[in-house]
């Protein structure tokens, strides 16, 4: 990754060595402009955009995302580009599509030689750590990038995880979420005049599986399978009525890709839906996340480096709660899975409490945080810095962005659907590459729960080519190819 540095350390390095022994230094915002900031990326697995109390919640429990949106900005239009695990992750690590970077799927890619921002952050004088779920393929090796790494090999488990730690075989003893955390609060508090990158990878909220080198799923040995919160949250939302939005339980009706008849599956609806108990194993299991979150802060307030430090909260992508009567799919380019929550915090750009309403993609963050360590991303970055969105000073800021997706065997129900897709403000076109006279089109203003396909519709001809066009637009912009081992989904 080429990055060129936009100044030097020596003014931090000065101002923190000449602290007095244990004082602490909660730098003030005009002070911290003058240094770049310490780093802390969360990224939790198929968290959901409005599960938390601050995105319209009736009763999830999030203190801490709560706060951390109160301090920072939320922004209220966020996605994943591919919403899909291992593609994500790499998006989120390398500013780029997976036709780009070639993570094109959960099977085992290497993924050893990615251009990842770490990297560029390591070599400008970063001490940068990794920490749990690296989960692109089962391969977990330290990578180039990070001083000291804490990972599990694919899914990892919920509960006494196996960990790579710089190397060295360890098999801990506890609940993943908060020994994760311990790694993350010792990596924090090592004396060190160098500024840190934390990037902490949960494998909350993800159901406890294996996922093997083909992306087939299996349950994991002597352990408890779906959703595993931690004891202390057990039970917390027992009795509670969950959630739903409109199009829950619902038949996909006008979605010819999903009607499909495959091999002796039930059609889409009531019976195939997230159940609620399903829905309360995710919730439970998240509080367990929002305390390591608790936790994280309060460590940085200890250390007096809490306004210093830029805090990012994101998912890799969401999950389906029955809408169309899907469950565990994701995939899909539906409004459910690839809206994510992104909370920044940092007081010299974040202004606390605003909620930006600019589109921002998994793509966005590789630069922006490149961006305000005072490095100048490289050219092969696909997404854009949004520096200019929290200083209100974005000009041209995208209207549209290219979604895609490449078809794999996990789940039989959506053989065959890879696609690309295109959504703006209003409308959402989504066009199979494999599947002939079954694209769909969408107007979002008038159909928020994308439940009536427009296509087809006379008085929509217009608009269907307009997105067509544009999907052609952010196909061209980002030099979209499919890969040749798109054809083979267990290629290395």
């Amino acid at each position: 990754m080429r990055v060129l540095p936009r100044f030097v350390f020596g003014a931090a390095l000065l101002a923190t060595t000449c602290a007095a022994p244990g004082e602490r230094q909660n730098t003030p915002p005009a002070a911290a402009e003058s240094r770049p900031p310490n780093i802390v990326m969360v990224l939790v697995d198929d968290m959901r955009w409005d599960e938390m109390r601050v995105a319209g919640h009736p009763f999830i429990d999030t203190p801490n995302m709560d706060r951390l949106a109160r301090e920072g900005a939320r922004f209220t239009n966020a996605f994943a580009t591919t919403p899909l695990c291992s593609p994500s992750r790499a998006s989120f690590l390398t500013g780029q599509y997976p036709h780009t970077n070639g993570i094109i799927d959960n099977t085992a890619r290497a993924s050893h030689n990615l251009h990842v921002f770490p990297l560029a952050l390591q070599r400008a004088g970063y001490r940068t750590g990794f920490f749990g779920k690296w989960h692109m393929g089962n391969d977990d090796s330290p990578r180039p990038g990070f001083d000291h790494w804490v990972a599990m090999p694919g899914q990892g488990e919920a509960v006494d995880p196996s960990l790579n730690v710089d190397g060295e075989r360890v098999h801990a003893k506890g609940y993943t979420t908060d020994l994760l955390t311990d790694y993350v609060e010792r990596f924090i508090v090592r004396p060190s005049d160098r500024p840190f990158l934390v990037y902490l990878a949960h494998k909350a909220i993800h159901p406890n599986v294996i996922q093997r080198d083909d992306g087939s799923l299996v349950p994991i040995p002597g352990q408890p399978g779906g959703f595993v919160a931690a004891d202390r949250h057990r039970g917390r939302y027992l009795g509670r009525t969950m959630p739903r939005r409109a199009s829950a339980f619902k038949p996909p009706l006008g979605k010819p890709a999903l009607l499909r008849r495959i091999d002796q599956l039930p059609p889409l609806g009531p019976k195939t839906a997230t159940s609620d108990e399903e829905i309360r194993g995710r919730l439970e299991m998240l509080l367990g996340v929002d305390d390591s979150l608790g936790r994280i802060l309060s460590v940085l307030e200890r250390k007096g480096v809490l306004n210093n430090t830029m805090v990012v909260f994101t998912s890799d992508h969401g999950y389906f709660y029955g809408e169309h009567g899907l469950n565990e799919e994701r995939r899909l380019a539906y409004e459910e899975t690839i809206r994510i929550p992104l909370v920044i915090r940092y007081p010299p750009l974040a202004v606390a409490g605003s909620t930006p309403p600019e589109m921002a993609l998994s793509l966005d963050i590789a630069p922006t945080l490149l961006d305000v360590a005072g490095l100048q991303p490289g050219g092969e970055i696909q997404g854009r810095s949004l520096v200019p969105v929290l200083k209100k000073e974005a000009r041209e800021w995208r209207t549209a962005f290219l979604i895609e997706y490449f078809t794999d065997t996990v789940f039989p129900r959506i053989r065959n659907m890879g696609y690309v897709a295109a959504r703006t403000a209003r409308h959402k076109y989504i066009q199979y590459r494999e599947l002939q006279k079954m694209d769909e089109l969408y107007d979002l203003d008038n159909d928020p729960y994308e439940e009536t396909n427009i296509i087809d519709r006379p008085d929509a001809h217009e608009t269907l080519q307009q997105m067509q066009a544009e999907l052609r637009r952010l196909m061209d912009e980002a030099q979209y190819a499919a890969p040749a081992a798109a054809a083979n989904p267990s290629a290395p």
